[in-house]
């Protein structure tokens, strides 16, 4: 018989449900060693191509830290002092769509409420290409005061970096940049979009990323099949 891997009880549980709990509890804690692994092989990626321009970007923020800024600035421009690795994420909200993308808006709610501690530890810009203000008029409706929003409407990240199409069709995608020796580097982008998702599976790239997934997952629903999140409910 096995051992136990805890001693703590919940109110009338079954022995049933105890050995099952441990066997699943073993998965997460395998998953969970394999999860530091991949986070330890992530950081130790030799440095990707160097960017070859300083994209210049239109700021797009509405919060306090915006008001008085420039209202461009450039990649390298986003590093702040101390602060060498920088997280961009492409936000599908192109020029043609009616609508911003509601998977990409459920990612950045919860964006907006940690950017000011992911802050304390790296830089973080939210890109999307369509002009300063239908951005601004979005981010003003969700109440995103916190995130760094920039528009790349004149300019090539989008299609360099993956977030957009040849047919200018926008893509969801989480590229890091680091800062060596004064020089800005590409260093990760979440691949799994590229490669073919298991059979009933979406790519699942930005999955560690994206709260209400990690959330839902908890359930016994899950979080299904057919369900997507919307703008509105």
């Amino acid at each position: 018989m096995n051992q136990p891997l805890h001693a703590t009880r919940f109110p009338q549980e079954s022995a049933a449900y105890r050995t099952a709990r441990d066997q699943l509890l073993q998965a997460e804690i395998d998953l969970r060693r394999q999860i530091e692994a991949v986070a330890a092989m992530r950081r130790h990626l030799p440095l990707g191509g160097e960017v070859k321009e300083d994209y210049v970007f239109e700021r797009a923020g509405i919060g306090p830290q915006d008001q008085d800024a420039a209202p461009t600035v450039r990649l390298s421009e986003l590093f702040r002092d101390g602060k060498d690795s920088l997280v961009v994420y492409s936000f599908m909200y192109g020029p043609a769509m009616q609508n911003a993308c509601p998977s990409c808006t459920s990612i950045l709610e919860g964006w907006n409420g940690a950017a000011h501690h992911a802050l304390q530890r790296v830089n973080l810009a939210v890109v999307a290409k369509s002009p300063v203000a239908r951005i601004q008029e979005f981010a003003r409706g969700r109440g995103w005061v916190n995130l760094p929003l920039l528009s790349s409407a004149n300019n090539s990240y989008n299609t360099d970096y993956h977030g957009e199409r040849p047919d200018g069709g926008q893509m969801p995608i989480l590229n890091v940049f680091t800062r060596r020796d004064g020089r800005v580097y590409h260093t990760y982008a979440t691949e799994l979009m590229f490669v073919p998702a298991d059979p009933g599976q979406d790519p699942r790239h930005v999955d560690m990323a994206w709260p209400l997934w990690n959330l839902l997952d908890y359930t016994p629903e899950g979080r299904g099949a057919d369900w997507r999140p919307k703008l509105a409910y």
